[in-house]
């Protein structure tokens, strides 16, 4: 009996794992192929309606990544990427002993770096190449640093305290305003301040056996490696730890509210602009003192030993933002907040941060007449006609949708000297959630999670010549299937944004909501990019126009 049962439950699996693999294969494959008109497959097109919709002030605190530097966009003007942190312990301190002296202050933060370009040399140092970064290379920037004198609470005490307390991406002045007055990166090497940049070089270091005097080198990859006021840190830190104010995070939080970095301008440098992960940065204190020890027969002794304090960035965090469009982004500054919601925009404007969301209405918006329950013509029912045919066929034989697909066209002549945005993220606009086929999509990419939901879509297609993008496509069959089989589903207003990781879907308000929009996909506001595409207005040239492909079959 165990054995007979053993065997059951092995072919129940093996028959269930078999059937979802021809499965999986089939909707690959057949993806492909339907795209390429290689089945035998009706193919509709049907209208959709677009315009543009900017969201204003938006919430930006606790991002995973944040933008830091400057950014000049022809096509989105020019923004300046400010941003705040507070310090945490990872170990508390409650005592210093006497006479100390501090040694060295440095604040490192990692780059990112693109892995496929990495060079190893014949000595065992590396050449990397940035990644996430835009703008011209090794642009100087001024760069300071400040302790920050805002207290970023946790909650917010409107809410009763039960909700994070949001901050939002206009608030540069407050925390300009309540900075010290210090600039703790003063050193008199300027690339560390007056004109720093994002150096792709690694760190190397060489120390001395002080034994053997064997030297030894130690690589590190590229980061923001500063060397911070060792006295401003002496007075602050050190010499506030035995009054307690590293005994805990709360106390010190409030003691210590955190840094401030501030850009500018150096000189005529145009500046560039970096994605960081400052969360994996830390500020590291050392520093020398007096132990003073008694043995048991009353002798005294000194003994100097070296001591280390750890200050973590992972604090709460938020992503400043100062848009200026007095030199570019005429065209984008004089868009209106929202645009035309009856004929739709003849092109779409995606930017994220302090941006802009292209709003979809699918099938054209006419009724004229609808269908009652046995499907007999009535008047209008506030639900599309093509919608409505689509619902009840002319022939009583209701459509088998194979792949549903809104493919948007970029252009190519506007964004040419632009960064394109690699990934667009379609939602469910009306409740800020996503669509079903987001949902179902187990595609996973575990070197590089940004690249999962691979059949749900959304990554740039590129000319193989120029490798500037052409398109972009979203699968959203699930969605149109639900919308013709199920009589009660809604077609609902979509969303379209620029995303930084396809994988966060959360949303963020918006600081003032209105009747048009109250809030936009997080990973859209940790985006700095933009791009413009063609809509589907008539006034569009058709073969840019966009469109909802659906390809079908019926049954005989």
């Amino acid at each position: 009996m165990y054995n007979n049962s053993f065997f059951k439950k092995i072919l129940i699996v093996a028959t269930v794992v078999f059937l979802y693999s021809c499965d999986k294969d089939y909707n690959e494959v057949g993806g492909d192929l339907i795209g390429g008109n290689n089945f035998d497959l009706n193919k509709a097109s049907y209208g959709v309606l677009g315009y543009n919709q900017k969201t204003g002030p938006i919430q930006s605190n606790n991002l995973e990544v944040n933008p830091l530097g400057i950014y000049s966009n022809s096509n989105f003007g020019e923004t300046t990427a400010n941003f705040n942190t507070q310090l945490t312990l990872p170990v508390f301190t409650t005592v210093v002993s006497s006479n100390p002296y501090v040694e060295s202050v440095v604040l490192t933060l990692p780059y990112y770096t693109d892995p496929s370009q990495t060079k190893v040399n014949a000595d065992g140092s590396r050449a990397y190449v940035l990644d996430s970064i835009y703008g011209v290379e090794k642009a100087k920037m001024k760069l300071s640093i400040y302790e920050s004198g805002y207290f970023m609470r946790d909650s917010d005490p409107d809410s009763g305290f039960q909700q994070q307390q949001k901050y939002f991406t206009d608030q540069n002045t407050e925390f300009n305003n309540l900075k010290k007055a210090t600039l703790l990166n003063d050193s008199s090497d300027k690339s560390q301040n007056e004109e720093f940049f994002f150096n792709p070089e690694e760190h190397v270091v060489v120390t001395t056996d002080s034994i053997t005097n064997v030297k030894s080198t130690a690589y590190t990859p590229p980061g923001m490696k500063l060397n911070l006021s060792r006295d401003y840190f002496k007075t602050r830190i050190i010499d506030a730890v035995n009054s307690g104010k590293l005994a805990s995070n709360d106390v010190f939080k409030n003691y210590f509210r955190g840094l401030y970095f501030k850009m500018e301008k150096s000189g005529s440098s145009a500046g560039n602009l970096a994605m960081l992960n400052f969360r994996a940065g830390k500020i590291t204190i050392k520093y020398n003192e007096d132990l003073v020890s008694t043995t048991a027969a009353g002798i005294t002794t000194t003994t100097r030993v070296k001591k280390t304090i750890e200050l973590n960035l992972t604090g709460n965090t938020v992503s400043l933002l100062n848009n200026d469009f007095t030199t570019s982004g005429a065209a984008y500054a004089a868009l209106p907040s929202t645009g035309n919601r009856t004929d739709g925009d003849d092109k779409l404007f995606l930017r994220g941060g302090e941006g802009s969301v292209a709003v979809l209405q699918l099938f054209d918006p006419k009724d004229l007449k609808g269908y009652d329950a046995n499907g007999v013509l009535t008047g209008p029912n506030g639900v599309s006609d093509e919608l409505d045919d689509l619902r009840n066929p002319a022939d009583g034989k209701k459509l088998l949708v194979n792949e549903a697909n809104l493919v948007f066209h970029i252009d190519a002549d506007e964004m040419s000297s632009s960064n394109e945005p690699q990934r667009i993220y379609l939602y469910d606009f009306k409740n800020s959630r996503p669509l079903v086929d987001y949902s179902l999509d187990p595609t996973s990419n575990s070197t590089n999670p940004k690249k999962s939901k691979a059949f749900f879509d959304g990554m740039i297609k590129k000319d193989a010549t120029s490798k500037r993008g052409v398109t972009y496509k979203i699968r959203i069959t699930n969605q149109i299937r639900n919308l013709i089989n199920n009589k009660d589903s809604t077609n609902v207003s979509l969303g379209l944004v620029v995303t930084e990781d396809i994988g966060i879907i959360a949303s963020y308000k918006v600081k003032t909501p209105n009747s048009f929009i109250s809030q936009a996909p997080k990973a859209s506001v940790m985006n700095p990019l933009g791009t413009i595409l063609y809509s589907g207005k008539s006034t569009v040239p058709v073969e840019k126009r966009l469109k909802l492909e659906i390809y079908y079959t019926k049954p005989n």
